[in-house]
This record gives C-alpha cells, structure tokens and sequence, in this order.
C-alpha cells in the first residue's frame, strides 16, 4: 500500500560537518547535509540509504474516513469474525495525547490523525485496539486477549513506545 516517490536531490555540504549526514523533505525535494570533505564516492550509498528511509516514513496520504471505514470492516472481519458494529470511525485531529478513542454506548471510534501516517500495521492495531473495545470496555485480560488475535500487537506497540508517542502506563488508546 506504499507508494514509491523518488525526490529531486539537493546536496548542501557544510564545513562546520565532520562526520554526520542528514536528510529531510522539503517542498518536494530530499535536501541532503552532508560535511564539505566527504566524496561523491562516500555519499552516494548514503544517499540511496537515506532515501529508502524517507520512502519508509512517507506513506500514502491520508486516508479518507470511508477509507478507514472499510479498513475497520475487513479486521472486523478478519479478527472478530465480523461480529462487531460501530455507528461511526473517523480520523479527528483533537487526539494529541492518545492514539485512538472508543465509546462503546455510541458506538463511534476516533482514530488520531497522527496515525494516518505510521506503518500500515500500526494503523492496523489501532483500529483492532479500538474494535475491541466495542466488546471489553476496559484493558482487562480479556480485551488483550481479543486485541492479541491481530498478529503484529507486541510490534506495533513497541514502534508506537519507540518514536516516544505512547504513554506506557495509559497505553495512548482507549
């Protein structure tokens, strides 16, 4: 579900570099830092190597909520045996402390637009997190027990507790 981009390249060398070589995006183009000593030679499979990072980092666009919506619907399907309903799932942009929220007597799942951007699999086990609060309002065994059916949890929790994003004792998802 990636797409694959190739950027323009824009090289900036710097004296005051000695070692390090850094990459961003920048209107559209991979601007590289790299020290002023360094050779072509040298920076060349830094570059390629920065590059298949940047392609790791940026997926797709955002997805859409009929999008989401139907993504929900096939780990519905997959992981709960299609037995769940919800009235409403939608990325919000007001969820700056947590990943994702569920309230189960509503039936509606917002899902940070922070996300959006993660690893597939990441988006993945946020949806199944909040699915299974549908069914175990709380994070008692049995909800880790539903949440445990999608393969890549312990994963995917370690990546979202990785980039800092995820408050261990809360766990970030309601």
């Amino acid at each position: 579900m990636t797409r694959k981009t190739t950027w323009p390249i824009e090289i900036i060398r710097s004296t005051r570099r000695r070692k390090t070589v850094s990459a961003e995006l920048k209107n559209g183009v991979l601007v590289v830092r790299a020290p002023a000593n360094m050779s072509e030679a040298e920076l060349q499979p830094i570059v390629e190597k920065l590059q298949a990072r940047m392609q790791r980092r940026v997926r797709r666009g955002p997805l859409s909520d009929e999008a989401l919506a139907a993504r929900a619907q096939a780990l519905n399907e997959k992981y709960f045996n299609g037995r769940l309903q919800w009235q409403s799932i939608r990325f919000v942009t007001n969820q700056n402390t947590r990943f994702g929220s569920c309230t189960p007597a509503k039936g509606t799942i917002r899902i940070s637009h922070r996300v959006a951007r993660m690893p597939d699999w990441v988006l993945d086990y946020v949806i199944v997190h909040e699915l299974a609060h549908l069914e175990e309002a709380n994070h008692g065994p049995d909800f880790w027990a539903l949440v445990n059916r999608y393969p890549l949890t312990e994963r995917a929790r370690g990546y979202l507790m990785a980039v800092g994003l995820e408050d261990v004792s809360a766990d970030g998802l309601d």
